[in-house]
């Protein structure tokens, strides 16, 4: 079982996710294909060298393209993120993108629930 983050690593990866989301709002959506991408929760290693992001991407047809390029521009976004949280941080955490799919099992439900 994993245990409860510590209040730096909540505090760490608060910060983070402001900061990642202003990255990637920064590059607009025509870098992603047309996606609105949110990112929507970050957990952070305790060691805070692992940032796993969990980013929400709109329209749902779009999710994988968005994915991948979210994924081959890690580097250039983790060096964005270094020059933002340099005096905060001493190292960067690598990231690794996860597709946050509670939106799409909300509307699941509320579908079935309409039946």
């Amino acid at each position: 079982m994993d245990k409860p983050a510590t209040t730096r690593q909540l505090k760490v990866a608060r910060e983070l996710q402001r900061d990642l989301a202003e990255i990637i709002r920064s590059k607009g959506m025509a870098m992603f294909g047309g996606a609105m991408i949110t990112v929507s929760e970050v957990r952070i290693s305790p060691d805070l060298s692992v940032a796993k992001v969990y980013v929400s991407i709109f329209p749902s047809t779009k999710q994988v393209e968005a994915l991948k390029i979210l994924e081959d521009n890690k580097k250039a976004i983790r060096g964005e993120l270094g020059h933002k949280v340099a005096s905060q941080l001493r190292i960067v955490p690598d990231m690794d993108f996860y597709l946050d799919t509670t939106l799409d099992y909300a509307e699941h439900i509320d579908e079935l629930l309409k039946k």
